[in-house]
């Protein structure tokens, strides 16, 4: 990993259980969405350039589906070749990017030098090794807890963990159902973002050679501190 990131230029109902359970009033609301009658639109991906443009943000495929009156194959092909009309025009420029089920807008990496004539300088965080380190794990264990990833690391990852939550790149996941319950942490939608990733299993297989690799670094670098 590159340990120079950018930072780039988001409904549930409470029910009640008087007479229904929470999965029977889902279900019951799914087969409610089911039976409405949705007519397609006559323009989608119109409709898609407009969502996602307004929105900002990523937008669930299934939310966009039920917006266009299709499922969600026909969305995600939809979407797929509107990024390739963007990505194919010149004079477009934006573009489509993946993330896990959900999609964004977002402006093409050549625009980059012409945005931050007028626009704010995005933010440029520095990952140390312990932070990359620390991430790596998250990343391929997830969820996975604190003790987890000292245990495979060897240190103390308070400062890394919280760094990284701080930039956006990891978060809580829950807690483990166990003594204590430790908190979980995961990596984000930012983390795939911020590293060119469409999801986690686009990620490099990890090897345990790569884990020896944490261990023996986390070890030089308990050598240091003591040294110091």
């Amino acid at each position: 990993m590159d340990n120079r990131i950018n930072d780039p230029v988001n409904l549930n109902e409470a029910g009640n259980d008087n007479t229904e359970s929470t999965t029977e009033k889902e279900n019951s609301n799914d087969m409610q969405s089911v039976g409405e009658e949705i007519t397609p639109v006559n323009n989608p991906k119109a409709v898609i350039g407009a969502v996602l443009f307004s929105v900002g943000n990523s937008v669930e495929y299934k939310k966009l589906s039920r917006v266009l009156g299709r499922d969600v194959d026909e969305t995600k092909k939809l979407v797929y070749e509107l990024k390739e009309e963007y990505d194919g025009n010149e004079d477009c420029g934006f573009t489509i990017i993946e993330l896990e089920e959900s999609v964004q807008m977002c402006s093409k990496a050549s625009m980059y030098e012409y945005l931050i004539k007028i626009a704010k300088v995005p933010k440029s965080y520095s990952l140390t090794d312990s932070m990359l380190e620390t991430l790596s794990i998250i990343a391929y264990k997830q969820p996975v807890t604190r003790l987890e990833i000292e245990k495979i690391r060897g240190v103390n990852c308070d400062h890394a963990i919280n760094k990284l939550v701080e930039y956006g790149l990891v978060t809580e996941l829950g807690r483990l159902q166990a003594p204590g319950r430790p908190l979980l942490f995961g990596t984000t939608e930012e983390f795939l973002r911020s590293f060119n990733v469409t999801s986690l299993d686009d990620l490099p297989t990890a090897s345990p050679d790569r884990i020896e690799e944490f261990k023996k670094e986390a070890a030089e670098e308990v050598s240091l501190k003591l040294d110091i």
